[in-house]
């Protein structure tokens, strides 16, 4: 594997809103997705600061809970102390295997120590700016840098473009797509492609290949609503088969058993 994959499966994204990008907010949830499923998200900030103005609209489309946090003194916000206050009263709940702390601030290095000594995994999320010794005292820190926007990311990819230009030309369907197609609008399948790519590079085996099913759990993770038939086919494994100028497709028969894998070319 290209890293260490947990699949963890109770994990807390608290998110530091005065010292994180809006913009890669969305690639954030989609890279921690890879370590397992998200079960609390939390967004803290004085959202009646004009700097936050826009962070709205996006909170509610990703579903994360916003904390409202008051500044008592000009110049100081309190969003820190309230992450702080809320991450050891979930560590006590004593639910959560994981923890994702998104910042860039180092005073919270004591915190990520203290997850830490519980025998919490800590993965931090911030920018190359952020302080050695609150990189350290995570178990994985993720740079900001790193993690495209959902613009970068279809911008970047010359696979989505030959994604979508294939998927307009292809008049192979099968009887079944056929007749999905009658009176049926499909969603953009660009973002699949794109979450099959992270997927790849994420979960990968040493001969290169990325087992379907792992890709599929990753998807649904990101996108909860993910259904292939929504984009006109009956399974994972028929939209792979679908696009052989993206993907090769391989099948481990291991007696009664079996496991399809993939790669992207």
């Amino acid at each position: 594997m290209n890293v260490e994959m947990n699949d963890f499966q109770k994990m807390v994204v608290l998110i530091d809103a005065d010292n994180t990008q809006l913009t890669k907010l969305e690639g954030i949830l989609q890279e921690v997705s890879t370590y397992g499923r998200i079960v609390v998200r939390k967004a803290y900030g004085n959202w009646k600061k004009r700097t936050l103005a826009k962070w709205e609209d996006e909170i509610k489309r990703l579903a994360i809970k916003a904390e409202q946090q008051f500044d008592y003194v000009a110049g100081k916000n309190t969003s820190d102390i309230a992450i702080v206050i809320d991450a050891m009263d979930l560590l006590h709940n004593g639910m959560y295997d994981a923890f994702v702390l998104v910042s860039s601030d180092s005073d919270f290095t004591p915190l990520a120590v203290r997850l830490k000594e519980s025998g919490i995994y800590v993965i931090g999320v911030g920018e190359k700016k952020t302080p050695e010794a609150f990189c350290s005292a995570c178990d994985n820190f993720i740079y900001l840098e790193n993690i495209d926007t959902p613009v970068q990311a279809k911008k970047n990819s010359n696979d989505t473009k030959k994604a979508k230009n294939s998927r307009k030309n292809d008049k192979k369907a099968d009887d079944e797509q056929i007749t999905l197609h009658i009176g049926f609008a499909y969603p953009d399948i660009e973002e699949i492609h794109n979450l099959l790519g992270i997927a790849y590079e994420k979960f990968q085996d040493d001969d290169g290949y990325t087992p379907l099913t792992l890709a599929g759990n990753y998807i649904k993770r990101v996108k909860p609503e993910f259904n292939t038939k929504n984009y006109g086919y009956s399974k994972l494994s028929d939209l792979i088969k679908a696009f052989p100028e993206l993907y090769e497709m391989k099948r481990y028969t291991s007696g009664s058993s079996s496991m399809i894998v993939y790669r992207c070319r």
